[in-house]
């Protein structure tokens, strides 16, 4: 029963919308960052495990199958069970995966740590993304598209500058975000629900691809964009540092993750400086900068300029961010409230598994193809048709019926 008298009390103490927005921001960013650390270790645990670069890319690509997971079981649960409990369960679950990565002491643990790092993150991202929205339509949109870049960004980079620089590199790194997410996790308890519960919670735990009708068309649309914008985050995720190391002729384990930062760091600034911009113009951006970057890139490998490879990735990110925030704006708005989780549930499979897929084929094509070279070449001239396509449905898109946003936007008012 419900205690009346100190129930005031109690919502008195509740974060108000503001801060509880950037808190869901922050989580998502932290997610993302956790999935990107390890990137510039990879190194440090093929020398110290002796494995080989397929084994590298199915570490990465395990995650990416592991999000899936996630999001095809629990993905949509808050819609109907509210966020908080998820967000609760994900971020506590988050804390507990970093010690797994602490204690790992072979490719089995590492494995496990990161099945279960994708599925916390899986569980998590339809919930903090439909939260985000519920709080502030215009701004949880951009969120959504600028927050996983930021945190992929960050992640790379100041996990590689542990490494070089703070002792214990495959323990502090983890040891740190393993608090953030304790943090975090508290912050949720004191969190105000955005959602009302709805009946159904069993029956969203079935692995189906069910969309509203209503958003069909503009996903299918979006799917071309979302393949070729994460499968480049494939790319520079599984083979960044491997590329570096090449082309520069050494190990460094600050610029090995600084090409990850620069191609998902220039994503989220894309999707700030376009925030404003007609979602089918910067589609079309996106599309036609993944072209030009990943072309760029191509030639800078068979050149062996380290100067123009970081260049393509600068020019490939901002088509990751515009092609990436093209496809969120014109699809999820059109979502209703208890829609949203679900939808975005359906635009992260694409992504994750666009990203996870092509990298473990270039593991294998790595060992017995051509090398990491000519693998990266190969992949980048397939992420090219790609971008062709994704360009072609973004000029085909429609424009969004007014009547329909209308309705939704009284929709978010009554709710509010």
């Amino acid at each position: 029963m419900i205690d009346t008298l100190h129930a005031p009390r109690l919502a008195s103490r509740r974060l108000p919308a503001g801060p509880a927005f950037y808190l869901l921001a922050s989580i998502v960013l932290f997610f993302l960052a956790s999935s990107s650390a390890p990137t510039p270790l990879y190194s440090v645990y093929q020398a110290e495990w002796g494995f080989s670069p397929i084994t590298t890319t199915v570490v990465f690509g395990v995650y990416a199958l592991a999000v899936l997971a996630g999001l095809l079981t629990v993905g949509s649960l808050s819609d109907h069970v509210g966020r908080r409990p998820v967000l609760i369960a994900a971020t506590a679950a988050q804390a507990g995966t970093m010690a797994i990565f602490v204690t790992a002491d072979g490719v089995p643990m590492l494995m496990a740590a990161r099945v279960a790092q994708g599925l916390a993150t899986g569980a998590a991202l339809g919930a903090i993304g439909a939260a985000m929205i519920d709080l502030n339509r215009t701004k949880g949109t951009v969120a959504n598209a600028v927050a996983p870049m930021t945190g992929t960004a960050l992640g790379g980079l100041l996990s590689g500058l542990m490494v070089q620089y703070l002792p214990a590199p495959t323990h502090f790194v983890y040891l740190a975000l393993g608090v953030i997410f304790l943090l975090q996790t508290l912050g949720v308890v004191l969190m105000r629900e955005t959602s009302s519960p709805r009946p159904g919670a069993l029956a969203s735990l079935k692995i189906q691809f069910a969309l509203p009708r209503h958003v069909r068309a503009p996903f299918m649309l979006a799917i071309p964009a979302l393949v070729a914008s994460w499968a480049v985050a494939g790319l520079y995720g599984a083979l960044g540092p491997t590329l570096v190391h090449l082309l520069i002729g050494r190990n460094s384990f600050v610029l090995g993750g600084l090409a990850l930062f620069v191609l998902a760091g220039s994503g989220a600034l894309a999707v700030l400086v376009l925030r404003d911009v007609a979602a089918r113009a910067v589609a079309a951006y996106g599309a036609t900068a993944l072209l030009v970057g990943v072309g760029v890139n191509v030639l800078a490998i068979g050149a062996g300029s380290t100067t123009w490879f970081f260049v393509s990735a600068t020019v490939a990110g901002t088509g990751f961010g515009a092609a990436f925030q093209g496809a969120i704006r014109s699809v999820v708005p059109l979502a209703r409230p208890h829609e949203r989780a679900g939808v975005l549930s359906l635009l992260y499979v694409i992504s994750y598994l666009s990203m996870g897929v092509p990298a473990v084929v270039a593991g294998f094509l790595v060992v017995d193809g051509g090398g990491v070279l000519a693998t990266a070449q190969q992949y980048g001239v397939a992420v090219m048709i790609l971008s062709v396509l994704a360009l072609a449905g973004a000029i085909r898109r429609p424009r969004p019926v007014r009547a329909e946003v209308d309705s939704l936007d009284l929709e978010l008012a009554d709710a509010a």
